[in-house]
């Protein structure tokens, strides 16, 4: 006996890749909250900073910000890296305190 199959390999690849997306979409970095947007209330809570501070910082275009519609919007993801960029790196204690007496 003889069995024929009728498949569409694209539309079979489709469906495979759409699944395999599913199933991996939970395990990838840039999960729901990546895709968060504030705006200016939800920001300050976030930065634990005050409203007017945000207002200040958008006006003199130090942190990233979408104005639509005249309303102030902020993506998660760029705060994030925009804090990252003032990240001071930590130094080993030992080179810190002998580097003092080295230079005296």
């Amino acid at each position: 006996m003889k069995a024929e199959l009728n498949l569409d390999i694209n539309q079979l690849a489709s469906e495979i890749t759409q699944k395999v997306l599913h199933e991996l979409k939970p395990l990838l970095p840039a999960g729901k909250d990546q895709d968060e947007i504030f705006d200016v209330p939800a920001l300050a809570s976030y930065l634990k900073v005050s409203v007017k501070w945000i207002y200040e910082r958008t006006h003199l275009k130090e942190i990233p910000h979408i104005k639509a519609g005249g309303q102030l919007r902020f993506r998660k993801r760029d705060i994030d890296t925009w804090l990252d960029s003032y990240q001071i790196p930590a130094i080993n204690r030992s080179t810190a305190v002998k580097s003092l007496f080295q230079n005296r």
